[in-house]
């Protein structure tokens, strides 16, 4: 009699459960991309006393990606009565106590073309879905200066679903009296199947660590790679983030598996108004997220540049040794070896942390002229950057624009930008469109992460936000990015070649130059001209591009190893990153032309080879019908470089062998 008491209790417990949320299906809607694999359904559910909650769930090929979570913005505001302005009412909205009004859909299937970038032309495709909600309960009807307060509460809900990945934000129409929010967080949820791991980055700058979902110490960066039981491989990632506050990610202390946007602080705007776009991607192959990250130009707005002839992407110097002479031996390696710029480092205008430097004069213990440098380095068809830290931009930057416009510098690298708040969020996006005034290219330092502002404003060129070669790290660190931080964006790695503190082989940081996408692309970073002694290998830098026609991921896994092809022309350049391990690996040549042979230059790590960076260049004639055969040594890389062979480089190099080992 107890036992059948018992299971009579949990069956009451199990119904008043049902009872107490039920899914109210006239909200239900649905969004699925143009291939149909990604499917996300979005709901509210009515709780005891009237309470209404925004919900959505994700798949993709019929597996799950996020299982149900919740959505909404946190807004503290004042409605005021009328003109008098005096204080009638708080309300919050959290994805509560919505009322659906309406819903509008929309496809879009164009092509556009960059100015630059990893692809000639990109596909924007996507199916959108716009749902229409204004705040119910106690705060509608009419209010006594006469208008509706429903135009308080009125918001959208957007979602974009591309064959690349889900997005969605928030927007809140313009309001009659131009409504002021004070926004103090989302509620956006990010549930994940039990099980799943996540390469849990704290800092922009930071190492990677494969952690489940708990226990962690702090926020994760974004873009934020997981491994699924499923088999999938899922990315969460933010775009158009312009005038907002940074969103990183952290666990819900209430719910098991679920992340949080977090967000750095409130932020403060005025309707109409949008959030930046949460993105999900998922890939039954690690490698298929590399393949589609274009998402993230896609969700922001069209070039704004008109004129863009001045935007040369290219291969730049850092100049080691702060003095005139020095920066001229750079120019004439960098115009020897088919640079394109060189960049004078911290230290040139003085302390770079003092406020009371000045980036409009050359420091006294420094003996450059920079307008002669300039026109130096002209002559030899190269361009020159200079570093100024966030603190003299800050100060200076509406007189240094001219003034290094006069001096015929090229660009200018942020350093030390501090990012995360609304305020500098919309100074650093507000410097970039000022630099592209007096076309001024731009590379972001430290912190800041892209989110796709380079298709609206294309002279930011690349950013750091990266753990690359000032933090001198390992081979299994760089097999992860391509998967993580790249996802974003173009990255400045700051590759090295002959610094003895890198932590890889030689054909590894050559082979990077390939697999990391930059279109301003530091090169023997802490490097001289003096250390190079003839390496023949060092001809990959001198024919590998910045920008691309084409790309193709070819193989790779998270942490393992990865390969990537890029076009550029007729010729192709491949970059294979290994692991602190050594490995074996087999990469199919399919991505070539079919029925054109190419000669293959092929810089592989070898001991027996008597040069300090111990590279062998092998060249033999391929074709997309070859398969090559690599065993890298632990933190190995190999670089190729393809170009078309004639009849004559068919007849002077051997063709590849089946089952070669190189």
């Amino acid at each position: 009699m107890k036992k059948g008491l018992n299971i009579l209790m949990l069956f009451c417990l199990f119904t008043i459960g049902l009872q107490a949320q039920i899914i109210i299906e006239s909200t239900r809607s649905q969004v699925t991309s143009p291939d149909g694999k990604y499917i996300f359904d979005t709901y509210q559910k009515e709780f005891p006393k009237g309470k209404k909650q925004l919900y959505y769930t994700l798949s993709y090929n019929n597996k799950t990606v996020i299982e149900e979570s919740e959505l909404g913005v946190l807004i503290e505001n004042q409605l005021f009565e009328s003109a008098l302005a005096i204080p009638n009412d708080t309300f919050k909205i959290w994805g509560e106590n919505l009322t659906l009004t309406g819903k509008t859909e929309n496809n879009v299937n164009t092509v556009w073309k960059p100015v630059y970038g990893e692809h000639a032309t990109i596909r924007d495709h996507y199916n959108e879905l716009t749902l229409k909600f204004f705040k119910s309960g106690e705060n509608t009807g009419e209010h006594e200066g006469g208008y509706d307060k429903r135009r308080y509460y009125m918001m959208n809900f957007i979602i974009r679903a591309y064959n690349d990945g889900i997005a969605f934000r928030y927007h809140f129409p313009e309001a009659t009296n131009g409504l002021f929010l004070h926004i103090t967080g989302e509620q956006t949820q990010f549930t994940l199947p039990e099980g799943t791991m996540a390469y849990y980055e704290r800092w922009a700058q930071g190492p990677y660590s494969l952690l489940p979902l708990k226990d962690w110490t702090d926020e994760c960066e974004r873009p934020l790679t997981m491994k699924l039981q499923n088999g999938l491989t899922v990315a969460l990632a933010e775009a158009e983030m312009i005038d907002y506050a940074r969103m990183k990610f952290r666990l819900n202390d209430k719910k098991a598996n679920t992340l949080q946007a977090s967000l750095y602080s409130s932020v403060d705007v005025i309707t109409p108004y949008s959030t930046p776009w949460r993105v999900i991607m998922a890939a039954e192959k690690a490698t298929d997220l590399i393949a589609n990250n274009d998402i993230i130009l896609n969700l922001n707005p069209e070039n704004k540049i008109k004129d863009t002839s001045w935007i040369k992407p290219g291969k730049v110097m850092r100049v080691a040794k702060l003095t005139q002479e020095d920066a001229k031996k750079c120019v004439d390696f960098a115009a020897e070896r088919g640079l394109q710029y060189i960049h004078i480092d911290a230290g040139w205008y003085g302390p770079e942390m003092s406020m009371s430097s000045d980036a409009t004069t050359v420091a006294e213990n420094r003996d450059f002229d920079i307008p002669a440098l300039a026109a130096y380095a002209s002559s030899k068809g190269i361009g020159l950057m200079v570093y100024v830290n966030q603190r003299a931009l800050v100060q200076q930057l509406d007189e240094i624009l001219p003034l290094y416009k006069k001096w015929g510098i090229k660009g200018i690298k942020f350093g030390f930008v501090q990012i995360g708040n609304q305020h500098w969020s919309t100074w650093l996006h507000d410097a970039v469109r000022k630099c592209a005034e007096y076309e001024m290219l731009v590379d972001i330092h430290d912190e800041y992460r892209p989110t796709g502002f380079s298709r609206t404003y294309p002279n930011l060129m690349t950013q750091e936000g990266i753990r690359g070669n000032e933090e001198m790290p390992d081979a299994t660190h760089n097999t992860i990015l391509p998967f993580t931080r790249f996802l974003a964006g173009a990255g400045d790695y700051t590759i090295c070649y002959y610094n003895n503190r890198i932590k890889t082989t030689h054909a590894h940081q050559l082979a990077m130059a390939a697999v990391y996408y930059s279109p301003l692309q530091f090169l023997y970073w802490y490097d001289q001209p003096s250390a190079y002694t003839g390496e023949p290998e060092i001809e990959f830098f001198d024919k590998v591009k910045t920008v691309w026609d084409d790309t193709k991921a070819i193989d790779g896994d998270i942490g393992e190893f990865v390969t990537i092809a890029r076009r550029s022309g007729e010729d192709w350049s491949l970059g294979t990153l290994g692991n602190n391990e050594a490995r074996n690996i087999t990469t199919p040549l399919s991505f070539l032309d079919k029925g054109q042979k190419y000669i293959a230059n092929i810089y592989t790590d070898d001991d027996k080879i008597e040069t300090k960076t111990k590279v062998r260049v092998t060249r033999l004639i391929v074709d997309n019908t070859f398969s090559l055969q690599f065993r890298l040594k632990a933190s190995g890389g190999c670089a190729i470089h393809f170009t078309p062979a004639t009849k004559e480089d068919i007849k002077k190099y051997k063709a590849y062998k089946k089952d070669q080992i190189l």
